[in-house]
C-alpha cells in the first residue's frame, strides 16, 4: 500500500509539471536485483538487430519486446490469455493482423488495449491518456477488417484473447515506430537516464517504473512565470 501511494505521488508531481512545463528530465537508479519481467531479454534484442523478421509461437501469457511475427494456435480451450508489448520510451507499437481464425459467435474474442492493465490498474491512467477508456479497446469481432492495423499511443500495448476451439488462432506482426515527443512511458529497465520533452502542450503525462527503484528528478522546468524558470531537484525511494 505504501509503495502504491508513493508511486501515485510520483505521478502527481509529473502531472503537475506537464500542465505548465516544456521539459522534464528523470534519472532512475536500481535499488534491487529483482526484475519482474524476465521475458524482456536485452541479449535477444541485440541478436535480432539487423536480421530478418523474427518468428515464434505466442504463449497464452506472454511478453514481447521485439519486432516480429507471432502466431497463437490453441491446443485446448484458452479462456484467459494476454500478451504485453513494450518498446523503448521513444517508440510506438503497431499491431498488424495477418491472419485471424476465431469464432466470435461462439464466445471467442481478440481485443487490443492501448496501454497496459496490471492488477486492475490502467497504464497510462484514464487521466493521462488522450483517448477515453472506451476507445482504448479495439475488438476484432466488432471491427473485423476495418481495424487490421492498430497503433498504440505510447510505448506499450496489449491484447486479450479467448479461444474455445482447438486449432483456431491468429497471427500478427509487431512493428515499432519513432515517437519524437513521448508523453506517457513505461520503463523497460530499472536503471538508466530518461528525458521527456513536452513542447508547448498542455496535457498530463506520466513516466511509470514497475520495479523497486530510487528515482532522482535532476531537472524539472515548470515553464515561465514573469520570465522566470523553476527548477526542482528531488529524490524518491520506492
Amino acid at each position: 500500500m505504501a509503495s502504491a501511494f508513493r508511486l501515485q505521488c510520483h505521478c502527481i508531481l509529473i502531472f503537475l509539471a506537464a500542465l505548465k512545463g516544456e521539459t522534464r528530465y528523470l534519472e532512475a537508479r536500481g535499488a534491487g536485483e529483482d526484475e519482474p519481467f524476465l521475458l524482456l531479454s536485452a541479449d535477444l534484442k541485440r541478436e535480432l538487430s539487423g536480421r530478418q523478421l523474427y518468428h515464434r509461437a505466442l504463449r497464452c501469457i506472454d511478453m514481447l519486446s521485439v519486432e516480429g511475427q507471432f502466431t497463437f494456435t490453441a491446443e485446448q480451450p484458452q479462456l484467459h490469455c494476454a500478451a504485453f508489448f513494450i518498446g523503448d520510451p521513444e517508440e510506438l507499437i503497431t499491431i498488424d493482423y495477418d491472419f485471424v481464425h476465431i469464432d466470435c459467435q461462439g464466445g471467442d474474442f481478440l481485443k487490443v488495449f492501448d496501454g497496459w492493465i496490471l492488477k486492475g490498474e490502467k497504464f497510462p491512467s484514464s487521466l493521462d491518456h488522450p483517448l477515453p477508456t472506451s476507445e482504448r479497446y479495439i475488438d476484432f469481432c466488432e471491427s473485423g477488417n476495418i481495424r487490421r492495423s492498430i497503433r498504440s499511443s505510447q510505448n506499450v500495448a496489449m491484447i486479450f484473447f479467448r479461444i474455445h476451439e482447438p486449432g483456431n488462432g491468429f497471427t500478427f506482426t509487431i512493428k515499432k515506430n519513432a515517437n519524437l515527443f513521448p508523453c506517457n512511458v513505461i520503463s523497460q529497465t530499472p536503471t538508466g537516464t530518461f528525458t521527456m520533452v513536452i513542447p508547448h502542450q498542455h496535457r498530463n503525462c506520466s513516466f511509470s517504473i514497475i520495479y523497486p527503484v530510487v528515482i532522482k528528478i535532476s531537472d524539472l522546468i515548470l515553464g515561465h512565470l514573469n520570465s522566470l524558470h523553476f527548477k526542482v531537484s528531488c529524490l524518491f525511494v520506492s
